[in-house]
């Protein structure tokens, strides 16, 4: 970079590194609160400040998501170039959902009393202006790994990886920030733990004690690693960064998963569910999913930092345009003279 030139926009904390704490909030914006909900995005930073600088070694975060039926309304103008509702796949045994959410706010922290203090001044802000969807405080399990006992997101890019896997470079002037989607599964543990650990590895297509992936000629096609590869047309593999949770209540019998992917291109990600629910080829579906239950499923785009602080202008609306004046009869002059008499 030369002198003088302008120093690239600051992104929200996608790549923060995984912690032992996360709250997931989805809210849906009621009409009339959009002023609200863009005021609070604005102070957003500030208030994760306040809250994380009391234990500045905690790593709290926020990272604040918009959804496709939002955005025009908090913001107008223009909008990201892959920023829509994510669709429903549906193959022969498995469909996804879709839920309705406007704003995505992904907490995170080595102390959930510090995710929880922050979405208290979050939910005091919005209380009265937007209708919660979902709410799921999740935890790290033993060595990150999730409920059915398997390592999770060891796959996630590194170093200068996960800026070029997560980072939007194509799109101004919505450069440097990113897509997201989230997902919140439940497990049937019962037959889950009624499989023999071979059985579970050749779902997952890892070996459950050390992590280590099988065999091309070890992994089945309808293995979860085995259909959530993707590659581009010269066939490198294209990353996302996973920063998944377990959760759960016992004493309900719930246990689950809630999956978030950060990519530059939501493309990836649902080319990654196209491949789990229809199949790859169309049939050969993702076996964990019949382990598992998704009940959730949302898209958001996530601006940088310095959009939300500072967001541009909404265009002006436009001025209703002329009544036409129907054909044959005066354009009015004469009685526009006639009143400057009186």
């Amino acid at each position: 970079m030369q002198a003088g030139d302008l120093e690239p926009p600051e992104p929200q904390a996608v790549s923060a590194p995984l912690t032992r704490a996360a709250i997931f909030l989805l809210v849906r914006v009621d009409a009339g609160a959009e002023q609200t909900a863009k005021d609070l995005l604005a102070d957003l930073p500030g208030l994760q400040r306040a809250v994380g600088f009391r234990d500045a070694g905690a790593g709290l975060t926020c990272v604040a998501g918009i959804g496709s039926a939002a955005w025009d309304r908090i913001y107008g103008g223009p909008r990201p170039a892959e920023l829509h509702e994510l669709p429903v796949f549906s193959g022969e045994r498995h469909t996804s959902v879709t839920t309705e959410a406007d704003l995505l706010f992904h907490l995170r922290a080595e102390r959930l009393d510090l995710c929880f203090e922050l979405e208290t001044l979050i939910m005091d802000r919005l209380r009265g202006s937007v209708t919660v969807i979902d709410e799921v405080q999740g935890f790290r399990y033993f060595d990150a790994r999730d409920v059915l006992g398997f390592v999770d997101g060891t796959e996630n890019p590194t170093g200068g990886g996960v800026k070029q896997a997560v980072l939007v470079d194509d799109d101004e002037p919505f450069d440097g920030g990113s897509y997201v989607v989230v997902q919140k599964y439940l497990h049937d543990m019962r037959a889950w733990n009624a499989l023999s650990t071979e059985q579970q590895e050749l779902v997952i297509g890892r070996r459950k004690l050390s992590d280590v992936e099988l065999s091309d000629e070890e992994k089945p096609a309808d293995s979860h690693i085995a259909l959530n590869v993707i590659t581009d047309d010269d066939g490198n593999e294209l990353d996302i960064l996973r920063d998944n949770m377990p959760f759960g209540r016992p004493g309900h019998d719930e246990f689950g998963t809630y999956f978030i992917g950060y990519t530059k291109s939501p493309a990836v990600i649902e080319k990654m569910l196209e491949n789990m629910f229809v199949g790859s080829p169309p049939g050969n579906h993702d076996r964990i999913l019949d382990f598992s239950t998704p009940l959730t499923g949302a898209l958001f785009y996530v601006p940088t930092a310095d959009f939300l602080e500072d967001p541009p202008d909404a265009p002006p609306e436009p001025e209703p345009p002329a009544a036409a004046t129907p054909a044959g009869t005066s354009l009015g002059i004469g009685s526009l003279r006639r009143s400057t008499r009186s």
